[in-house]
Formats: structure tokens, C-alpha cells, sequence
């Protein structure tokens, strides 16, 4: 057999290749925290910080709308998280195990929709949801954010439940138990991999969505985090300070859901890849 072992210069090329792209992807996030603890007159200074404040954090949460930009987007955000997974894993579950017309088409219709841009929606939506009197209200991001997060998610989850053998179905049949039963008793519990991928995802999707939420929404108080983060910086004000603090107040929430996550995130991701 031949020798798989790597040579020394091999080694070391690869791990400095390894170190170079870690520094690269750590460097941005660390800049970020370490430009919010500094004076604002230090904000572009490239020195380490010399005398760390915390007058930028007690400026978002004090003298801004930061907490009722928090408590939007955490409304928003549950809402289509708890209804992006359920939509996700029922429609994934029946294309997954029923077969019934125009199913085929269903799929392609969830693929094709994830094809067209950001840029290109934008417009007919907003056109739709003024017709709607939805503007400045959570349910226009709500729907929106589903539109985004369920065509991926449903087919991440019809994926993973073609990995579940079909004779836990039929061994709740046998017991009595309706379709919908079989799913929530028996199938659900050994979905929760996948349906940890689905929330993960379509939590992120509406917290750190900016453009149809700056689209949306107008008016301090009917911000999210996201679209509240413009208003630091923009083409008449320029608090770098503030922004890097939200922003980092802004992550701890995803962080915390990710630790949460992260351990059902390679098994639903690989599970829901080994089968369409």
C-alpha cells in the first residue's frame, strides 16, 4: 500500500494555509468587539483599546429604541421560527411518504422560489403588502421571512424523513394512530436533528434579515434589530461606537441559539443531504 502520510513541507503549507483562514474569519467579529469597548474618539484607531468603556453599551440600551427594536424582532422571529418549522416538517413529511397529484410540481415550486434575488422581490412584495395594509405591521415580515426559510427547510426535511424507515409509520397504523398521530408521537421524536436544522435556520433567517425589513417597516418604533442597526451609521450620522456595540448585542442572542443547536446541526444537515 502506498504511503498516505503527508511530508513535512506538505504539513506545514496546510496548517498554514489553516492558520491564515482561521485569522481571516476570526479577525472581523474580534474587530467588532474590541471597536465597541473604545471611546468613541478612538473608534478608527488601530491601537489595541487602551482604556475599555462600556459607554457605548449604556448609550444603545439607555438612549436609543435598541429594547423595543429587541422586542420586535424577538416577536417576529418566534412566530416564524415555531410556524416555519411546522410548516417545514408537515409538508416535508407528506411529500415524503404520501404520494398524491401535483407533488412533483410542489417541489420544483419550493426549489424554484429560492432562484430569484432579494433585489427582484422586493418591489412586488411591498406592492402586495400595501395592498394588504400590512406595512409597518410584523406579520409582512412574518410571511416573508416564511416565504424564504420554508422552500429550503421543507426540503431539507422531506430529505431526512426518506431516512426514517417507513415501518414506524405502519407500526402506528397498526395501533390505531391517524396520519397526523403517527407524525407527532412517533415520527417527530426521531426528527429532532433535522427539526433543530430547520429552526436554526429560519431563526437566522429573520433575525439578521436587513432589506426587506428596512423595506417594510419605517418609524423608530417599529424597527427590528436589524433595520434599527442602520440608523448609527448612515449618510447623516456616523456613531461607530453605538453600531459595534449593537451589533455585538445583537449576535449574543444567535450565538446562544447556535450553542443550542450545534450539536443536531451536522446530523440534520448530512441526514437531510442523503436523500430528494
Amino acid at each position: 500500500m502506498r504511503d498516505q502520510r503527508r511530508s513535512p513541507l506538505a504539513s506545514v503549507g496546510l496548517h498554514a494555509t489553516l492558520i491564515v483562514a482561521s485569522a481571516v474569519a476570526v479577525f472581523p467579529p474580534l474587530w467588532l468587539l474590541v471597536t465597541s469597548f473604545k471611546p468613541k474618539s478612538e473608534a478608527f484607531s488601530t491601537d489595541v483599546v487602551k482604556s475599555p468603556t462600556l459607554d457605548n453599551y449604556h448609550h444603545v440600551l439607555a438612549d436609543t429604541k435598541f429594547l423595543t427594536w429587541f422586542g420586535n424582532s424577538l416577536f417576529v422571529v418566534l412566530i416564524t421560527t415555531l410556524l416555519g418549522v411546522f410548516v417545514a416538517a408537515t409538508t416535508g413529511y407528506a411529500v415524503s411518504r404520501f404520494r398524491f397529484p401535483g407533488m412533483r410540481p410542489l417541489m420544483w415550486l419550493l426549489l424554484i422560489t429560492q432562484m430569484f434575488p432579494v433585489a427582484i422581490l422586493i418591489v412586488p412584495l411591498y406592492n402586495i403588502m400595501s395592498t394588504l395594509g400590512w406595512l409597518n405591521q410584523p406579520i409582512a415580515l412574518i410571511v416573508t421571512y416564511l416565504t424564504v426559510a420554508v422552500p429550503f427547510c421543507a426540503w431539507m426535511m422531506k430529505g431526512f424523513f426518506d431516512t426514517i424507515p417507513v415501518e414506524i409509520d405502519e407500526s402506528g397504523r397498526v395501533d390505531g394512530l391517524n396520519p397526523f398521530g403517527t407524525f407527532w408521537r412517533l415520527v417527530v421524536p426521531l426528527a429532532k436533528p433535522g427539526l433543530a436544522v430547520t429552526a436554526f435556520y429560519t431563526f437566522i433567517t429573520a433575525w439578521a434579515e436587513v432589506a426587506y425589513a428596512s423595506a417594510f417597516m419605517t418609524g423608530e418604533e417599529n424597527l427590528t434589530l436589524s433595520a434599527g442597526l442602520q440608523t448609527f451609521v448612515n449618510q447623516y450620522t456616523s456613531d461607530w461606537g453605538s453600531m459595534t456595540a449593537a451589533a455585538v448585542l445583537i449576535a449574543i442572542p444567535a450565538t446562544l441559539v447556535f450553542s443550542w443547536a450545534q450539536r443536531h446541526l451536522v446530523a440534520g444537515l448530512t441526514a437531510g443531504a442523503t436523500k430528494s
